[in-house]
């Protein structure tokens, strides 16, 4: 069976808790008012025999039965008495009124007792002192009372004081839940996170709760979730480099038995073209022989690109102006281009930028990505290159009218071997991203806002000054 939650548990205790402060609170103070109510109902009571024993002490002395009945009439006009007795000390009925009645009542009796006075002077009324000292009591008065008024009245408190009861302990029941579920919700909260992130979303962050308890617990599980994304980020991205350690390893040994197997071969090759060119007839052309060159010069250069990339050369760091490297460097790019359709426009400022670096790896790499831009154009169009100084780094910026990368290809066009083209080897932006990671500095790629071709932005540090 499943156990009970801390909600369930919280709410469950609560409920204990004010029901049985609820019935205990409310047997004592139904219990309170019941005595205090009857007790204020037998004292009016008790009163009203007192009075009326008091008034009919003359009529008992003088035998006044009609002054008598008349004082048991005026008592019986109170709501609760149904019967009024007068008698004197031989217990003989002197006065009395009822009214019919199937109630339920009690009786109560009060003595009439006669007023005694030590001052009297004079010989008749001290005898008449004298005859009755030894005798006070003279008569009684007899009343009886219904007890249906005030057991109902009881009742009808009795019921409103536990509908009350009811009313305000369902209340805090309501209350209680409330302020345990704003207890709990968090708590439910984080475990329904750990939950996921035990699935693998390290993504995902707890909102704080209002409480400061749980909103400290909230923040510190959303460190926790930062400090293992950040340590995944990190395992993932040494694995990266692990693997492209290992990936240049590999590299580095095929490398030599391409240098040997293949490159040795293709040289040869090459040279019996061209002994075969020579016995071509004169004027005519051989379509043949031309595709044979042109596959030959395509794997002579897979192959410089490939032993390129996987022994790349340490830089020599020299103190180079960065723009006119560059400026120096455009124009001897646009000779290789062959006379093809593209024209490059550049904007690189007079200014010297000066910075520590290798002009001859750092223009191999910049003319890759030209190379690249040219390609993205079909060879036509136009190559934009813009450069300057800004907050200490040298920043230049390659763009093309191509069709742009696509958004999923955004993040390995410097994975090498990766390339979109067949005709493409995929190390040229890979050995750009090295040569320029080795200078300190960064390259990155972004698609245009109008849609029409991407940018290359390259970025590296100025040498700092005196």
């Amino acid at each position: 069976m499943k156990r009970f939650g801390i909600h369930y548990r919280l709410l469950m205790a609560g409920i204990l808790m004010i029901g049985a402060s609820t019935l205990t609170l409310g047997y004592i103070g139904v219990n309170i008012t019941h005595e205090f109510v009857r007790e204020r109902f037998e004292n009016r009571i008790r009163f009203l025999a007192k009075y009326l024993a008091l008034n009919a002490e003359l009529g008992i002395l003088i035998d006044e039965r009609p002054m008598l009945e008349s004082l048991a009439e005026n008592l019986l006009s109170e709501k609760d008495v149904i019967r009024v007795m007068i008698m004197n000390d031989q217990e003989e009925c002197l006065a009395e009124v009822a009214r019919g009645s199937d109630e339920r009542f009690k009786t109560l009796e009060a003595p009439v007792l006669l007023k005694q006075n030590e001052n009297l002077e004079n010989p008749f009324r001290q005898q008449f002192r004298t005859d009755y000292a030894r005798k006070t009591l003279i008569g009684k008065v007899r009343i009886d009372y219904s007890i249906e008024g005030i057991t109902g009245l009881l009742t009808t408190m009795k019921v409103r004081f536990l509908w009350w009861s009811g009313i305000l302990a369902l209340l805090s029941v309501l209350f209680f839940y409330f302020i345990s579920r704003s207890i709990v919700s968090p708590l439910t909260q984080l475990v329904d996170a750990a939950r996921e992130v035990a699935d693998g979303n390290l993504s995902l962050r707890v909102r704080p709760g209002s409480l400061p308890e749980t909103r400290e617990l909230a923040l510190s599980f959303n460190a926790m979730l930062d400090s293992l994304e950040k340590s995944g980020e990190a395992l993932e991205a040494a694995n990266r480099e692990m693997v492209k350690q290992k990936t240049l390893a590999e590299m580095g040994k095929f490398s030599m038995i391409i240098a040997h197997e293949i490159k040795n071969p293709l040289g040869i090759i090459k040279s019996s073209i061209d002994l075969l060119k020579n016995d071509v007839a004169q004027g005519g052309d051989n379509l043949m022989i031309q595709y044979v060159e042109d596959e030959i010069r395509r794997l002579n250069r897979l192959i410089e690109e490939f032993l390129l990339f996987s022994k790349p050369a340490m830089p020599n760091f020299r103190e180079v102006d960065l723009n006119g490297m560059l400026q120096e460097g455009i124009p001897r790019f646009e000779i290789q281009l062959n006379g093809c359709e593209t024209r490059i426009s550049s904007e690189v400022p007079e200014t010297p930028c000066q910075a520590k670096g290798d002009p001859d790896l750092l223009m191999r790499a910049i003319g890759n990505v030209l190379k690249n831009a040219v390609e993205a154009n079909d060879r036509k169009g136009v190559v934009s290159v813009a450069a300057g100084c800004r907050d200490g780094r040298w920043v230049l910026e390659i763009g093309d009218q191509g069709s742009g990368i696509r958004p999923e290809d955004l993040g390995r066009i410097f994975e090498p071997f990766f390339t979109t083209r067949s005709q493409g080897t995929g190390l040229g932006l890979a050995y750009a991203s090295q040569v320029i990671a080795n200078h300190d500095g960064s390259i990155a790629a972004e698609n245009r806002s109008s849609g029409s071709g991407a940018v290359f932005t390259i970025e590296l540090p100025l040498e700092e000054g005196p």
